[in-house]
Formats: structure tokens, sequence, C-alpha cells
């Protein structure tokens, strides 16, 4: 007789997405949805929120009935968190005062410290590459009111 596996981090993972669509449909239940062509205040929420509990019902099925590898949860890496909170910070605080391309700029420098094999140079050129990009989009071809620089 053989044991059928759980592969324990799908269906973790499957059960986080039911859980955070549930709690936002359970949030959401007082704004009115409309319809799709007159799309009322919950309509993207609520859209959004079940195609979220889709993916978790897949992931949790996935996680219970085809069961794992073998591979058990990795361990939590606590180098990543604060950095990437300390990078969407630094944009938060930076984007209006500093302008688009500064706070972009040292938004993809500080991000880049939070991976395990941080390249400084590396990280320079892709933060110039999609500060580029973001100016572009953002500014040109959107033609949203956002300061580039702070002068």
């Amino acid at each position: 007789m053989t044991g059928r596996k759980i592969d324990l981090q799908d269906a973790l993972f499957g059960a986080f997405l039911i859980l955070v669509s549930g709690g936002t449909l359970l949030a959401t239940t007082k704004l009115s949805i409309g319809n799709a062509a007159e799309m009322g205040p919950g309509y993207m929420p609520r859209a959004i929120a079940l195609i979220l509990m889709a993916f978790g019902l897949f992931f949790t099925a996935k996680g219970l009935f085809r069961g794992g590898e073998g591979r058990g949860i990795e361990r939590i890496h606590l180098r990543p968190l604060p950095g990437i909170l300390l990078a969407v910070g630094v944009f938060a605080l930076l984007a209006e005062s500093a302008g688009l391309a500064i706070a972009s700029l040292s938004t993809v420098v500080i991000a880049g410290f939070a991976g395990p094999e941080h390249r400084f140079f590396e990280s320079v050129i892709f933060s110039v590459v999609l500060t580029a990009c973001a100016v572009l989009l953002f500014v040109k071809v959107l033609n949203l009111p956002i300061p580039v620089w702070p002068w």
C-alpha cells in the first residue's frame, strides 16, 4: 500500500489565495457591481478576486491530488522583505519631490540589494534602462503629469 503524498507547498499557496480572494469578496459586498458596460466600484475587485479564487482552487487541488515530488516548504529568507519594502518606501517618498527619474533609479538599485546575488554594476545598468522606459511610457506615451526631475 502506497501512501498518497500531498504537495504541502502548493496546497498552502492555494489556500492562501482562496483566503485572500474570499476576504476581498467579503470586503466589497457593499459596493455596487454594475455591468460590463457601466462598471460600478465593486466590479473589478470582485472580478479579480474570482480569478484569484480560481487559481487558488487550482493550486489547492493540484497540491492535494497530484502529490508532491518530495519537495518541502523552503525556509523563509529574511533579506528580500526589508529590501523590497525599503525600495517601495523610497519610491513613494521620492516620486513627487525628486521626480520619476531619481525615484526609479534609486528604487531599482535598492531593490537589487534584496537578492542573494547582488551585483551593483548590473543593478545600475538595469535601473538606467528601466528608468528610461518608465519616463518614455508614463511621461511621453501616456502624457501623465509626473515630474521627471526635481527642477
